[in-house]
C-alpha cells in the first residue's frame, strides 16, 4: 500500500505537467537560439558587428525586463497568467522573425518581445518552487528533474534547429517554434496550478526591500556571473579553437557540445539526490572543482580523445550549477521565488555579456589558449566566492 501511494504521488499529473511545460518551452527556445547568428547573417544580411550588437542588446534588454517583472511577480497577480503572457510574446516574437527581415525592426520590436518571452522560464521554475513548498513536495529533486528537461531540450533542439533551417528555411523554423510555444500555452492554461501568495514574515519583508542588501545574495550572484562567463567563453571560443588552433574537424564542436548536454541530465538528477543529503553548498563547490579541472584540461590536452573525456568534467560543472544554483538563490531569498529565480537567470545573462566582450578581445590579441587560462583563473575565483556563501537547509 505504501509503495502504491508513493507511486501515485510521483505520478502527480501537475508534476508531469511542469516537466512537459519545461521541456516544450525549452525546445522552442533551443530551436531559435543556435541559428540566430546564421539567420542575421544570411537572411537579414548584416555584418558581424551588427550580429554581435544584436546579441548584446538582446541580453541587456532581457536583464532589464526580467528584473522589472520579477518584483511584480512576487507581490501581484497570478504567476500563471504572467507565464501565459510571456509565452504569447514568444509566439509573436517567433512569427516576427519568421516573416520579417528588417534589422531595425528585429533589434527593437524583436528584442522587446524576446526579452519579455525570456521571463517565462524563470517564472515557470518560480511557480514550481511555490507549488512544491505548498504541497510539501521534495523541492531539490523536483527542481532538478525540471532542470533536466531543459538540458534534454538542448540535446534535441540545436540539431533540429539546423536541420529545419538548412533544409526547409527559417520561415519553417520560426513557425515551428511559434507552434510549440502555442501548445505550451494550452498546457499551462489547462494544467498548471495557481498558487496563492504566502504572507511574508517581518524578516522576509526586510530582505524584500532589496536582495542586494544581503551580502550572501551578492556573493552568490557575483560567483554565478563568473561561473556562467567561464562557460559562455568556452561555448563561443571552442569551435574556433579546435578548428583554427588545434586543426581538428569543425563537426567535433557539435559532438563535444552534444556529449556534454547529454551527460548533464544524469548529473543533474544525481546532484538533486545528493543535495538532499549533503546540502547545496557542497554540491556547488564540487561543481566548481570540476570546472577548474575542465579548464585546466583544456589548456593541457589537445587530442580529440582527451577533449571528449573532459566533457565529463564540463557536464558536472554546468549540470550542477544549472540545477542547484537556482535553488540556492531561492533558499537565500525565502518568499521571493520569482525574484530569486530571476537573479539566477540574470547572472547567466550578465555572464554572457561579459564573456562576449572578453573572448573576442582576448583571442584576437593573445590567441585562443589565453581564453582557457583566464577561464581557469575565473573558476578559481568563483570557488573562493561561493565558499563564503552559507548553506541553507530546506
Amino acid at each position: 500500500m505504501k509503495s502504491l501511494l508513493t507511486r501515485q504521488r510521483r505520478l502527480n499529473p501537475i508534476y508531469l505537467s511542469f516537466m512537459a511545460v519545461s521541456f516544450m518551452v525549452g525546445v522552442a527556445g533551443a530551436l531559435q537560439a543556435p541559428t540566430l547568428s546564421l539567420f542575421l547573417t544570411r537572411e537579414v544580411q548584416v555584418r558581424p558587428f551588427w550580429v554581435g550588437l544584436f546579441f548584446t542588446i538582446n541580453a541587456i534588454a532581457g536583464i532589464a525586463i526580467s528584473l522589472l517583472m520579477a518584483k511584480r511577480s512576487d507581490t501581484q497577480g497570478d504567476r500563471r497568467n504572467l507565464i501565459l503572457f510571456c509565452c504569447l510574446m514568444a509566439v509573436l516574437n517567433a512569427l516576427l522573425f519568421a516573416f520579417n527581415r528588417h534589422y531595425l525592426t528585429l533589434i527593437t520590436a524583436g528584442v522587446l518581445l524576446s526579452a519579455i518571452a525570456s521571463v517565462a522560464i524563470p517564472q515557470i521554475f518560480a511557480l514550481a518552487r511555490e507549488y512544491a513548498d505548498q504541497s510539501a513536495r521534495e523541492v531539490v529533486m523536483f527542481s532538478s528533474v525540471m532542470r533536466a528537461q531543459l538540458s534534454l531540450a538542448w540535446v534535441i533542439g540545436p540539431p533540429l534547429s539546423f536541420a529545419l533551417a538548412l533544409n526547409y528555411g527559417f520561415v519553417t523554423l520560426f513557425s515551428v517554434a511559434a507552434a510549440i510555444f502555442l501548445l505550451s500555452m494550452v498546457l499551462i492554461w489547462r494544467t498548471l496550478p495557481s498558487v496563492p501568495r504566502v504572507v511574508a514574515t517581518p524578516e522576509q519583508v526586510l530582505t524584500q526591500l532589496s536582495p542586494w542588501r544581503d551580502s550572501q545574495v551578492r556573493l552568490l550572484f557575483i560567483a554565478s556571473v563568473v561561473m556562467w562567463a567561464c562557460n559562455t567563453m568556452y561555448i563561443i571560443d571552442m569551435p574556433l579553437y579546435i578548428s583554427a588552433t588545434l586543426g581538428l574537424p569543425e563537426k567535433l564542436a557539435g559532438l563535444l557540445m552534444g556529449t556534454a548536454a547529454g551527460l548533464e541530465i544524469p548529473i543533474m538528477l544525481l546532484a538533486g539526490h545528493y543535495a538532499r543529503r549533503y546540502g547545496k553548498r557542497p554540491m556547488m563547490l564540487l561543481a566548481l572543482v570540476a570546472g577548474i579541472l575542465f579548464y585546466l584540461g583544456m589548456v593541457l590536452f589537445t587530442s580529440r580523445t582527451a577533449l571528449m573525456a573532459l566533457q565529463l568534467f564540463n557536464a558536472a560543472f554546468i549540470g550542477i550549477i544549472a540545477g542547484i544554483g537556482m535553488l540556492w538563490f531561492q533558499d537565500l531569498m525565502p518568499g521571493r521565488a520569482g525574484a530569486a529565480t530571476t537573479m539566477f537567470t540574470t547572472s547567466i545573462s550578465t555572464g554572457l555579456i561579459i564573456a562576449g566582450l572578453i573572448q573576442g578581445t582576448l583571442s584576437e590579441r593573445f590567441g585562443h589558449e589565453a581564453v582557457y587560462w583566464l577561464a581557469l583563473v575565473m573558476a578559481i575565483v568563483a570557488l573562493l566566492l561561493a565558499a563564503r556563501v552559507r548553506d541553507v537547509r530546506t
